[in-house]
């Protein structure tokens, strides 16, 4: 697989301190791909300076492929914060606001070559990238997440018109109850339906706690949230973990009825749970929790 979107510090502040972990949500479905097995490149902007040494180290740790686009104003970074409900409030810098990607002979080769290329957190709202990344997919089967930031935001308007660009000819397309709230009217079931209705051959719809639901030809599939054992710690990633999570059931077993798809959205639901049992957004399974001592955490 490809994913194409953004890789960044998250610089998190809390009561315990400050501490810096790789992150993005591109560059977390990327990581996530690969703990799942698949072979992936990641096609992101990363600067040439201290945090962009971290992003690269913490990828070939995990044995994610980086094809680079410049980034004149350095790499992107995030000061995460916590709100009164617990949710994460975001502050981006202006390397993360204006992030730019273009497109390689190395980057269209892989793009080419790859069975299913994911795009999240992309800069649709910037007509020229989405001109840019249209031209470089051609005819590859694509996966969305539109994962809207409002300190990235510029023009919502535009970034629907982007995104549905793009989703109108997806594989699938995942949006969650932030993404209706900040592009939409708020209406996760309402925009679940615009999105078939536009041509996207199945949509991933994330509800938080409500659990999720899988759109196809075959009807509707749904999922309650995992009840795994263990505190939730943070729930950043679990989006990024249910997509990795959908994504990888694409490749490697292409669901073709109803029951297929409820027992790949269920398996999600896991690897979303085992995500929020630990800080950051890196993809855990319920496998991997009894050995969260082991291996490579991020930094």
């Amino acid at each position: 697989m490809v994913v194409i979107g953004d890789a960044l510090i998250d610089e998190i502040r809390d009561d315990s301190g400050v501490r810096e972990l790789v992150g993005g949500a591109a560059l977390n479905v990327a990581v996530g791909l690969r703990r799942l097995g698949v072979g992936t490149t990641l096609i992101a902007m990363v600067g040439d300076d201290e945090a962009g040494a971290h992003i690269r180290e913490y990828l070939s740790d995990h044995g994610v492929r980086l094809i680079s686009s410049d980034a004149p104003r350095g790499s992107s970074r995030a000061i995460v914060q916590r709100a009164a409900n617990g949710e994460p409030q975001y502050v981006f810098n202006e390397a993360a606001q204006k992030r730019s990607i273009r497109y390689s002979d190395e980057a269209r080769e892989a793009i080419a070559a790859a069975g299913l290329v994911a795009i999240s957190c992309f800069p649709f709202d910037v007509p020229a990238e989405v001109d840019a990344l249209v031209e470089a997919l051609g005819d590859a089967r694509v996966a969305v997440d539109p994962n809207p930031r409002t300190g990235m935001l510029s023009d919502r308007e535009e970034f629907v018109r982007g995104f549905e660009r793009l989703a109108a000819s997806a594989a699938i397309v995942k949006v969650g109850a932030d993404d209706a709230a900040i592009l939409y009217d708020g209406d996760l079931d309402a925009l679940r339906l615009r999105l078939r209705g536009l041509g996207a051959a199945a949509v991933l719809a994330t509800a938080g706690a409500e659990g999720a639901t899988i759109d196809t030809k075959d009807g509707v599939a749904s999922a309650p949230i995992s009840q795994l054992d263990g505190a939730v710690i943070d729930t950043v990633g679990a989006g990024d973990a249910t997509l990795a999570a959908v994504a990888e059931g694409l490749v490697s077993e292409s669901p073709t009825e109803l029951g297929e798809w409820r027992t790949l959205l269920l398996r999600a639901m896991d690897v979303a749970a085992a995500t929020c049992r630990a800080e950051g957004g890196l993809l855990r399974t319920p496998e991997s929790l009894a050995d969260a001592g082991r291996g490579v955490n991020g930094s």
